[in-house]
């Protein structure tokens, strides 16, 4: 797979502009805060409907105007779609494939990328939060029904939520404890869906992450991918409620189940998590949240036998947030039908000294189209700049035109 053009209207800073992308490695150039970044986020959103960088849409769409669209010509064989997605300052969002319209939900069953950008260290340094998003993302690109399974959980846990607040301040009893119940099986449906497809994945990646971080950190530390699974005891107090959903709060203290001790089929899931319910339902009206499920699960990243979180040096916990994006993208090209996924490196090479510099090049050199951006010319290797794009400004310009 590859975009062969790529046109953006008043996203972030760019008013207007036609990019001409080419197949193997593609290097997009400019001082910093020209907006190299912004090109290739557009991509991601494409994607994955979301940014690597902030929560909200509107912080996409440029100041002043009320909407921006991304539009994509993406090639895959002898096949060619023209993908886009109109984002809307106020008001749902709008997409077309081939300038019909298609439910915005669906753009991730045509066009597939990797991104990894300077954020991801958080991946293994920051908080539960990232790591859910890292996991439900890759999940979405590899089976996009998905993506209407966590949109469904997320509506279900803010209800389940509401009915315990309202609990929490009024008392609940009869008719209200029924309704609770209703929620608490819908949750249980769609939570259990998704801790299912989480471990599929995290079983899937195991072998491409722990072959990713060896090519790029040349050395074998070990490297594994643990769930800590909220239904099987994982510590909810760890969390700063206040989100109502959960929080996004630091992981170090909760229990990590052993694989061996994790439910491997959905029917076990759902026993796990309908009896967590019942466990902790007290503690729930009491605090007026939801305490377990996949909202406040984890995966601990090891290195060595230790949690990389607090343990890993700068160098080692980059090389496992890079080896986590290869990862993910030998995995995508192996099972996906449209072929490779676009691989996306934002920033990458200024943060590598010239060994991993050389092996990431080695690492990337056979994918279909490689997007790279850099401030500094020199920090890629020679390979890896064929074509060329040079930004000013939140524009495309001429080599010459380059101070």
């Amino acid at each position: 797979m590859q975009v062969t053009h790529l046109n953006l209207v008043d996203f972030r800073n760019y008013r207007h502009a036609d990019v001409s992308l080419s197949a193997g490695p593609n290097l997009v150039v400019g001082r910093n805060g020209q907006g190299k970044t912004n090109l290739v986020e557009s991509l991601g959103y494409l994607s994955t409907l979301g940014s690597h960088r902030v929560s909200t849409d509107q912080a996409l769409v440029r100041q002043g105007a009320d909407a921006a669209i991304v539009r994509a010509r993406v090639a895959h064989g002898e096949r060619e779609f023209l993908v886009e997605v109109q984002i809307n300052r106020s008001g749902p969002n709008k997409a077309q494939v081939n300038r019909g319209a298609v439910r915005v939900r669906d753009l991730p069953r045509y066009f597939s990328s990797v991104l990894f950008a300077p954020e991801d260290l958080a991946l293994v340094r920051g908080d539960p939060s990232g790591r859910r998003r890292y996991l439900d993302q890759l999940i979405v690109v590899r089976s996009p029904r998905i993506a209407g399974v966590l949109a469904d959980y997320e509506r279900v846990l803010k209800q389940r939520n509401t009915l315990l607040k309202s609990a929490r301040a009024t008392g609940i009893k009869g008719a209200a404890l029924s309704t609770l119940d209703v929620w608490d099986e819908r949750l249980i449906e769609l939570g259990s869906e998704i801790i299912d497809e989480r471990a599929r994945l995290v079983a899937a990646l195991a072998q491409p992450v722990r072959d990713a971080y060896h090519s790029v950190a040349d050395g074998d530390h070990t490297p594994r991918l643990i769930r800590s699974l909220s239904i099987l005891g994982a510590d909810p107090d760890r969390a700063d409620d206040a989100t109502g959903s959960g929080g996004d709060a630091d992981a170090a203290g909760s229990t990590v189940a052993s694989s061996d001790a994790q439910p491997a089929e959905r029917a076990d899931i759902r026993a796990a998590f309908t009896q967590a319910l019942a466990d902790i339902r007290r503690k729930e009206l009491d605090r007026g949240v939801t305490l377990v499920g996949p909202h406040r699960d984890d995966v601990v990243f090891e290195l060595n036998g230790l949690p990389a979180k607090g343990y890993a040096s700068h160098g080692e916990s980059w090389s496992f947030a890079l080896a986590l994006k290869l990862g993910a993208a030998e995995l995508l090209r192996r099972d996906s039908p449209s072929g490779d996924p676009v691989l996306v490196l934002d920033d990458v090479f200024a943060e590598l000294d010239r060994g991993r510099r050389a092996r990431l090049a080695e690492a990337v050199a056979g994918y279909q189209q490689v997007i790279i951006t850099a401030a500094v010319f020199d920090d890629v290797p020679e390979a890896l700049r064929e074509n060329t794009i040079h930004i000013r400004s939140g524009e495309v310009v001429e080599a010459t035109d380059v101070e």
